[in-house]
C-alpha cells in the first residue's frame, strides 16, 4: 500500500479513526472489559464494578454502544425487570483488540 502525504491523508476516514469513534471516552472501554469478562452483565452489577458511575453516564454509555450494535441489551419480563447486557457478534470481534490493548498495558505498565 502506497504511503500518502500528510497532507493529503484523512484521519476521519481511516479504520483506526472509526474504531476510536466507536470505544471514545472514559468508560466505554471499561463497559466492553467488564462485558468482555463476565457477560451477561446487570445494571447495578456494571455499575459496582465500574464504581464512581453516575446512572445516567452509564445508561448514556450502554445506549451509544447499543446503537453502534456492540452491545445488546436484554429485558425480561418480570416484576421487578430484569435487564442484561451482552456482546454482539460485532462486539465480540472487538475482544482482540481490546485484549491486544490489555496485553500492552500489561508489558509496559510502570
Amino acid at each position: 500500500m502506497k504511503k500518502q502525504n500528510i497532507d493529503e491523508a484523512d484521519f476521519e476516514s481511516t479504520g483506526y479513526s472509526y474504531t476510536l469513534s466507536l470505544i471514545a471516552g472514559k468508560y466505554k472501554p471499561i463497559i466492553l472489559y467488564s462485558l468482555m469478562e463476565y457477560e451477561p452483565v446487570r445494571f447495578n452489577e456494571m455499575q459496582r464494578y465500574i464504581k464512581k458511575i453516575a446512572d445516567k453516564t452509564l445508561s448514556q454509555n450502554l445506549k451509544e454502544l447499543e446503537a453502534d450494535d456492540l452491545i445488546i441489551r436484554n429485558v425480561y419480563p418480570q416484576i421487578p425487570p430484569k435487564v442484561e447486557y451482552s456482546l454482539t457478534e460485532r462486539g465480540h470481534s472487538l475482544v482482540k483488540v481490546l485484549d491486544k490493548l490489555c496485553d500492552w498495558g500489561n508489558e509496559n505498565r510502570r
